[in-house]
């Protein structure tokens, strides 16, 4: 008989690698209406809001779906018809917002910078100072379209200062790197199981200002993404209103045993530091180099710029990389040619290190001599 072939490591945005403990968990059957998963679901939603400080202010809403589910649904719940939105973009989430508002028929203005610059919160100042009409704003906390780690904090100050909402697509960044609603206050923010917590996709969640949400109802487009609607039912009844993903739950439950064992945002957060500046550092050593500099590099993905050398092709650099058990991700620049390779899910420095061997060998066997870019 032949050795089953391992699954690979996935070194991308989400979905990502998990840990035997939390697949094991899906291998159970729950009622949604039983009172045992009612207090696995009320338990997660605890522990959501402690991980970000946010027990006292603000409640926690979870819903069916993708990141992109709950991200729709919090701005539709939270923004009203007659509101405006100033969306601070610098990549393809924050265009995903501007998106959004367009199906949703929501007034709205951006500011945009380029894929490798953070937004800048001297600007946000003036503009909040120039338009009263607009009452929240928007900004993606790391934008994985690059990698790059926005100024939450700095933005969240001006965003107070001028007494508007906030409003945070935390997904790439949840439960990584610190967000305490004390010190970054906010309306909103939103994240997913399958990303930072290490859980299995199927559900996201929004931690959302209790003053925030309870003017809220009547603002969504849509039933199903009705987050006023989801939590005044929750909380009557403990259930979900529709059938929920029981299974993603139990998982989730689990991955959060697993986070708090690890030491929470810290002890995450460090080992996923740890996989970046090892990742980096051996990439550099190769010859690649990174889109952006150290000091705005979250480290959930890195941006890698693709060698000029024409031997290099992504297609056969991917395929022959998963060959090798590793996934990585294709690039999502529209400035350069690029590929991405994550830092996060149930991966340590081995893994790590196995992959910059993986990588080694193909470029190896590719012909690939120069790494570095066109402009390089």
């Amino acid at each position: 008989m032949t050795a089953a072939k391992r699954e690979p490591w996935l070194l991308t945005p989400g979905p990502l690698t998990t840990t035997a403990e939390t697949k094991k968990a899906m291998l159970h059957d729950w009622g949604s209406r039983d009172e045992e998963f009612n207090e696995t679901n009320a338990r997660v939603r605890r522990r959501l809001l402690a991980i970000a400080g946010a027990q006292d202010s603000h409640v926690c809403v979870t819903l069916q779906g993708s990141g992109t589910f709950i991200v729709e649904a919090a701005m539709a719940t939270l923004i009203p018809r007659d509101g405006k939105s100033l969306v601070l973009i610098n990549g393809a989430y924050g265009k995903r917002m501007a998106k959004i508002l367009d199906y949703l028929g929501r007034s709205y203005v951006s500011q945009e910078t380029p894929e490798d610059t953070p937004c800048d919160a001297g600007v946000l100042d003036q503009a909040l100072a120039a338009d009263p009409a607009i009452t929240h704003v928007l900004v993606v906390h790391c934008e994985t379209t690059s990698g790059l780690l926005n100024p939450v904090e700095a933005i969240a100050a001006v965003t107070a200062k001028h007494r508007r909402g906030l409003i945070i697509d935390s997904m790439s960044t949840f439960g990584a790197l610190p967000l305490d609603v004390k010190s970054v206050p906010c309306d909103a923010l939103m994240a997913s199981t399958n990303k930072c917590l290490e859980g299995v996709p199927g559900m996201g969640f929004a931690l959302i200002r209790r003053a925030a949400i309870e003017p809220a109802k009547g603002n969504a487009h849509s039933l199903s993404l009705d987050l006023y609607d989801q939590w005044t039912a929750m909380e009557k009844t403990r259930q979900w209103r529709f059938t929920p993903p029981t299974h993603v739950i139990a998982a989730f439950d689990k991955a959060l045993d697993q986070f708090e064992a690890e030491g929470g945002v810290k002890g995450r957060g460090g080992r996923y530091a740890d996989n970046c500046r090892i990742l980096v550092g051996g990439m550099r050593e190769m010859g690649f180099k990174t889109l952006l500099p150290d000091e705005i590099q979250a480290p959930i993905i890195v941006t890698f710029l693709t060698p000029a050398d024409a031997r290099f092709d992504f297609q056969v650099f991917y395929d022959s990389l998963k060959n090798r058990g590793y996934v990585i991700y294709p690039g999502k620049l529209t400035v350069a040619d690029s590929f991405r390779i994550g830092c996060i899910g149930a991966l340590s420095e081995t893994e790590i290190r196995g992959a910059l061997d993986a990588v080694r060998a193909t470029i190896a066997e590719m012909g690939v001599a120069d790494r570095a870019p066109g402009n390089g």
